[in-house]
């Protein structure tokens, strides 16, 4: 199940009439990246227009605030709370005021420093009106006594740490912008004679907009009447782009990497099979983010893969729970189970990783209580056994399952017969046609192995991580 809840998306576009309309169009392609709040900027060559608001794009637009979003240019945002409070206040893209004029900023990524620059920021005087570590480059950009708008940019990224691609807004200019690491997904398209740029290449489809290529780790793209510059000032380090990117966060029709994330997700299920075979009647995925692998799974072992699992895709924001109790309650307004696909059947559920185990362990219940004989777990990932600091919020060490319990502790706690993860040569198999990471593109796998690859500094101040994974304790 799409259990693990989503991080930001952004998308930009320059040198359109119908900038406005279309990066709304781009947003609802990225709807899936966060739920909490969207926001558009434009720009009319004189001053920037904005409209933000909590909320998801579909309700949150409509033509009427579209038409006042007036210019050609325009970036916008969708966000979940990787950085900062579920909060109107903390909705993007930030739009502020400085010495040089009007600048807006949209961001997915996590500083890993942010917390040490916002103090020392504010023991010079600085002023936060946000909980965002956005704000911290904004104020670092305010700061610098360059002159050019993109030399600001370089003196305020040279001094951030951590995951960001970054979209700026002025009256002149669009840009662009990706961490060294590369750690979040950001893509480069056009449209006609216009530039976009967005989180993901599914957000190019639905416009129409023609996929160029990925914007390069630690590159900086200035978009303006003068064409499009790449400037790439900072030191070169190893690619460091997230694992999870591929195996759950982006949707399946965009390409990472230049690799299809839905090929990539069947070959994760295919290799599972391999690493952990089982003698069964039919393959279930965990809709949605899990169908891919277990059709790959279902193929390698010539099992039939069936549709036990049916999720629903009307849930809004918030329900009338019945005032008396009914047993799992929340997964099953998210899930039911199929009882012709699974009674007496010996099953396997396919699904993309285990957070806390609760909703596992649940599944497996309805399962069983749907008449399977056997109920077994396969994951397409390694065992989650430490937090992430690039811009996916996960819990504390302490409540990551597999963290504190071996695989034999937690199949017993989940109630199936078998349970397979992924290993961490079978992600590089998978991914890389059987190429080792230091033969091609190389990917951060800090979440399975606890090998994080930029220094954590705000991890000194005793931060605690926000709760990204809650929708696993339902």
């Amino acid at each position: 199940m799409s259990t693990l809840k989503e991080e930001c998306g952004v998308f930009g576009i320059y040198g359109h009439p119908e900038a406005s309309n279309l990066t709304y169009l781009g947003l609802y392609s990225l709807q899936h990246r966060g739920q909490e709040s969207a926001g558009i900027v434009t720009a009319d060559g004189y001053a920037l227009h904005a409209h933000r608001q909590m909320g998801l794009v579909t309700d949150i637009f409509n033509e009427e605030i579209i038409n006042k979003l007036k210019g050609k240019n325009a970036i916008g945002h969708v966000r979940y709370s990787t950085a900062g409070s579920s909060d109107n206040k903390n909705t993007q893209p930030i739009l502020v005021t400085f010495d040089k004029g009007e600048l807006a900023i949209a961001h997915n990524g996590n500083l890993t420093n942010a917390r040490t620059l916002r103090n020392e920021l504010e023991q010079q005087g600085s002023i936060f009106q946000s909980t965002t570590d956005t704000e911290v480059i904004i104020h670092l950009i305010a700061k610098s006594q360059e002159e050019k708008l993109v030399n600001r940019i370089i003196y305020a990224l040279n001094r951030c740490k951590g995951a960001y691609s970054l979209l700026f807004l002025t009256p002149e200019n669009l840009v662009a912008a990706r961490d060294p690491n590369g750690f979040r997904p950001l893509v480069i398209g056009k449209l006609g004679n216009s530039f976009v740029v967005a989180s993901e290449s599914c957000a190019f489809e639905l416009i129409g907009a023609e996929y160029l290529r990925e914007v390069e780790p630690g590159e900086i793209i200035v978009i303006n009447e003068n064409g499009l510059q790449s400037f790439k000032p900072f030191p070169e380090v190893k690619q460091s782009s997230c694992v999870f990117e591929l195996i759950y966060f982006a949707r399946p029709d965009s390409y990472l990497n230049n690799k299809s994330v839905y090929q990539v997700r069947k070959q994760l299920g295919k290799q599972l099979a391999r690493e952990h075979p089982v003698e069964a009647d039919v393959i279930v995925a965990v809709p949605d983010s899990g169908v891919p692998a277990a059709m790959g799974f279902s193929e390698e072992l010539n099992i039939p893969n069936e549709m036990g699992l049916l999720r629903s895709h009307y849930i809004g924001r918030t329900f009338i729970e019945p005032q008396q109790s009914i047993r799992d309650f929340g997964v099953k307004l998210k899930l039911n189970a199929i009882k012709e696909v699974i009674k007496d059947k010996r099953v396997v559920i396919v699904d993309d990783s285990i957070v806390r185990g609760t909703t596992s362990r649940k599944i497996v219940k309805m399962v069983r209580e749907a008449g399977a004989k056997e109920v077994h777990m396969r994951i397409s990932s390694p065992p989650m056994k430490f937090s992430c600091f690039y811009g996916i919020d996960t819990p504390s060490r302490e409540e990551l399952i597999a963290n504190s319990l071996s695989l034999d502790e937690i199949n017993h706690y989940i109630t199936s017969d078998s349970l397979g993860y992924l290993s961490i040569e079978g992600i590089q198999i998978a991914i890389e046609n059987h190429k080792k990471y230091d033969e091609g593109e190389s990917y951060c796998n800090a979440c399975f192995t606890g090998n994080y690859t930029v220094e954590i500094t705000d991890s000194k101040l005793n931060l605690k991580q926000l709760n990204l994974f809650q929708r696993k304790n339902i």
